[in-house]
């Protein structure tokens, strides 16, 4: 997370010394942010101005003018139309306000793209071959997946992150009209965390989802053998307008796939492997028998 510059601070600390509203900086910048900051700071350049004449020119403190540079702080409305003024009217501006979007807590930096179109979509498919997909994890079992991971994260940090994950869920049950599509391989159910009751809180939490008619899980067995979708996990979606995108993700990265040509390869291997994995109710038996192994 982005420090607070002393400056910053000592302004923030005098109520007198900026106008309301001006302390509100971002938790969690965002790429937009910081792209539209580098616009500012590019135009301000050119133009010749310090932060401290661009501040004067649209009538807000130095600091918001480095905030907003450095992508600390969402410009209002205001901001940018006086910022046009000062800056030559380009209409760069404007242009860029329009994707604006605010940072969000408890998402991976590649994955928050992906997770904006995922609340939209028309159809969502999910393989997964390493973990439960965080749709269908149980709380126990998203704590243990981030208390497990490297960087240790803080308990705040923690908490904010199983939030979210669990808040990402609720579209399974807000959205009834809209196709769910799991694959996952049987090893992911068999791997063990935490104490029997969790794991049986683990398998009644998938079950639970997965039960409503616009929800699909199929599972990978074991005797499958190898398959289509060997080079690791895929998510594909249609956005309301018809079109198709996929995502991959590894070690600390992910890819928003929007290549024509490659989603539709994506999606013959999906179509694939759902052919060779079990069906629903084979799937839900296979569950159900793990659980009473347990």
């Amino acid at each position: 997370m982005d420090e607070i510059g002393a400056g910053e601070a000592a302004g923030c600390g005098d109520a007198r010394a900026v106008p309301a509203g001006e302390c509100e900086r971002e938790p969690h910048p965002s790429d937009s942010l910081r792209t539209f900051g580098a616009v500012v700071q590019a135009l301000r350049e050119h133009a010749g101005l310090s932060r401290a004449e661009l501040a004067v020119l649209v009538r807000y403190s130095k600091h918001t003018v480095e905030s907003v540079e450095l992508g600390r702080r969402m410009p209002d409305e205001a901001f940018v139309d006086r910022g046009e003024e000062a800056l030559g009217n380009t209409g760069a501006l404007r242009k860029a306000s329009r994707f604006l979007t605010r940072g969000e807590a408890g998402l991976a930096a590649w994955f928050r793209r992906w997770a904006r179109l995922e609340r939209d979509a028309a159809s969502l498919c999910t393989y997964e071959c390493r973990l439960v997909p965080g749709l269908l994890q149980s709380e126990a079992y998203a704590r243990a997946v981030f208390e497990g991971t490297i960087p240790l994260r803080t308990d705040e940090e923690l908490e904010v992150q199983l939030a979210v994950r669990m808040e990402r869920q609720a579209m399974l049950r807000k959205r009834p009209t809209v196709p769910f599509s799991f694959i996952v391989e049987e090893h992911v159910f068999r791997r063990r965390f935490g104490d029997t009751k969790a794991m049986h809180e683990l398998v009644d939490h998938v079950l639970e989802l997965t039960a409503p008619r616009n929800v699909t899980l199929q599972v990978v067995a074991l005797e499958a053998g190898l398959h289509t979708c060997l080079d690791g996990p895929v998510q594909v979606l249609e956005t309301s307008e018809g079109r198709r995108l996929g995502y991959s993700e590894g070690q600390q990265n992910g890819r928003l796939i929007s290549d024509p040509k490659e989603v539709s390869l994506l999606c013959h291997r999906y179509e694939t492997l759902r052919s060779q994995a079990l069906n629903p109710k084979e799937s839900r038996d296979l569950l159900e028998r793990l659980r009473g192994e347990l």
